[in-house]
């Protein structure tokens, strides 16, 4: 489990976060929701440790990762997996140099145990035998896997997202959440995903936090989201003419056609 404990971050007279209270769950994902502007992405940093607040705290199990040591915070950094909005594939590199560069980088591992924890992962996002492909010998769904499977490489215990679905079709899309889901209640992870997909929302979204101006507008999750009176979330939410039609078509069918 991540929490945050009244995070407040400024940049000059740029007042970005104010009294961010919040909490992301082990073994389900974690959408953060909102507007252009709204702070998602700096809190993402904050919360990966890329930014330092202005005041708060970000606690991973109870440890406040502000707090800790560059051998400490190098620990928790061990733990973490990212997943890219552009990828950040190495284009130089194969396919499986990409996923092993992360051992690379933190283990000792002998080449014979990263080669074989690169299979591991690929096999993970149904992938197998690819390792020798360069990044643009792949479709863009391949690549986001390949992704994927590098953000997994050491096992995290935590995993960040941002906006895993930008560029891709609907269908590559779904898939793609559905295989987030599925390796974050399978391995118990923190997962937390930046995201402007309403499909992820209403797919994968077990625990929401939608924000506005800096401010939490709304907590709650996917079964609770067409319910809701919240106004900041029907706006942002039936933004669109077409969704704010569907909207009212099932309002119509819930009070018997009328």
């Amino acid at each position: 489990m991540i929490r945050t404990i009244d995070i407040e971050k400024s940049f000059g007279e740029n007042h970005v976060l104010k009294g961010i209270t919040t909490e992301f769950y082990s073994g389900k994902p974690n959408l953060i929701i909102g507007s252009s502007g709204a702070g998602k992405t700096v809190l993402l940093k904050l919360l990966i440790g890329l930014f330092t607040p202005n005041s708060g705290q970000v606690l991973y199990d109870d440890v406040n990762i502000f707090e800790l040591d560059k051998k400490e915070l190098r620990q928790i950094r061990m733990k973490i997996g990212m997943l890219f909005q552009g990828n950040a594939l190495f284009d130089s590199m194969t396919v499986g140099e990409n996923i092993r560069f992360p051992m690379d980088m933190f283990t000792r591992r002998s080449m014979k145990e990263k080669q074989m924890r690169v299979d591991e992962c690929l096999e993970m996002v149904n992938m197998e035998g690819i390792n020798n492909r360069y990044p643009s010998e792949v479709s863009g769904g391949m690549q986001k896997r390949v992704g994927i499977a590098r953000a997994m490489v050491l096992e995290p215990k935590y995993l960040f997202c941002d906006e895993p679905n930008s560029g891709l079709d609907p269908q590559t899309s779904i898939l793609i959440d559905e295989l987030i889901c599925d390796l974050t209640t399978r391995n118990d992870i923190t997962t937390v995903i930046n995201t402007h997909d309403m499909n992820s929302v209403m797919g994968i979204g077990d625990n929401i936090l939608l924000m506005k101006n800096g401010h939490v507008a709304w907590r709650g999750d996917k079964s609770q989201v067409l319910e809701s009176d919240n106004e900041v979330l029907e706006d942002f939410i039936f933004a669109s003419p077409f969704l704010q039609r569907l909207r009212e078509d099932a309002l119509k069918l819930r009070h018997g056609g009328q």
